[in-house]
């Protein structure tokens, strides 16, 4: 696994960081090795009041990324003492009513995905105005600070899409088809910018709907056989991956699909040879330290990264990193 170099010091740092917060925990200290692939445990709670935290992402239906991140945020309310509330809605105005929502049941704290900020910006500010702290995570980085935000957690969606660009031209490239499975999230858009800043060579987007994934398979498919000289395809989410994979076959390309994220399924692609590399940026990671930071602040008036984007990635994953990853893709933890 290969972090990029400007995303390695904040990565060290969120490590070490999830080193001391995840240190407690009911398996009495036993080794990951100990515990095998059974689920992560949230531990012993702590004794502080009880609180109510609200998640509101733009996920949609069928995304297993938002699965992973729950896990990572269900496992610290377990800790923390904390009422986990989770709702999701891949179109902004109705994400944004979810946020309303949550203001409404007078939450303790609020964690939000910004892909589409102009929709969410009004009802965070009136959260942050109303005393309600907020955590954005996973996208919306460069909008978080400006809408009163304590911090951001996730990865740099241009880093990551330079660090794919990289690694595409090493592997000697020539035409990408950049697969946006959720037109107007500004962090896919992001990745794909980066991919084409530092390929040497040409880079091609694709929209399609990834709640539908027949139709998307069809979209890749059909780019494939009109475009015969594409010899790589990047999907921006591990669900798309598999899409990928079978327009792939379908269409009799010899094109090279590389995805970001991990799940169990990308593992076992991995292992049957049908994806050349993958970007972790640690969704586990965002889940977890976003109830965390939101917790610390309100028992301890903490600011996680000093209020600067806490990252989480990216990183290149190979087959090579298989067996180290392998048993926690399938507990849903990576």
């Amino acid at each position: 696994m290969r972090t990029p170099r400007t995303a390695t010091t904040a990565a060290v740092a969120v490590a070490a960081l999830a080193l001391t917060v995840g240190g407690c925990s009911s398996s009495g200290g036993k080794s990951s090795e100990d515990r095998g692939s059974a689920p992560a445990s949230g531990g012993q709670a702590v004794s502080t009041p009880r609180l109510k935290i609200a998640m509101v992402t733009h996920s949609g239906e069928g995304d297993t990324f938002w699965d992973i991140v729950q896990s990572g945020a269900k496992q610290a309310a377990a800790k923390d003492n904390v009422d986990f509330l989770y709702s999701a809605n891949k179109e902004g105005q109705q994400q944004a009513q979810l946020v309303q929502a949550a203001i409404d049941q007078k939450v303790d704290g609020l964690i939000v995905t910004l892909a589409k900020p102009e929709a969410l910006k009004d009802v965070v500010k009136k959260a942050v105005a109303a005393g309600v702290p907020v955590v954005t995570i996973n996208s919306g980085a460069d909008s978080s600070k400006a809408l009163g935000a304590l911090g951001h957690i996730g990865q740099d969606e241009g880093v990551a899409g330079e660090a794919v660009g990289d690694e595409l031209t090493k592997r000697g490239r020539k035409k990408v088809l950049c697969v946006i499975h959720e037109q107007g999230n500004v962090s896919l858009e992001q990745r794909c910018a980066g991919v084409r800043k530092t390929f040497a060579g040409s880079v091609e987007n694709l929209n399609v709907d990834g709640t539908n994934t027949p139709a998307s398979t069809s979209s890749v498919e059909a780019k494939l056989q009109s475009v015969k000289d594409i010899d790589a395809v990047v999907t921006l989410g591990a669900p798309m991956a598999a899409a990928a994979v079978q327009a792939k076959a379908d269409a009799g390309s010899s094109a090279e699909i590389d995805t970001f994220d991990l799940n169990a399924a990308v593992i076992k692609q991995f292992k049957a040879s049908q994806i050349g590399f993958a970007v972790d940026q640690q969704p586990y990671l965002q889940g977890y330290l976003a109830v965390d930071e939101l917790w610390l602040n309100k028992t301890n008036g903490d600011v996680i990264g000093g209020g600067r984007p806490v990252l989480t990635g990216p990183a290149i994953v190979t087959a090579k990193d298989v067996p180290t990853l392998e048993k926690y893709t399938a507990r849903g933890t990576r």
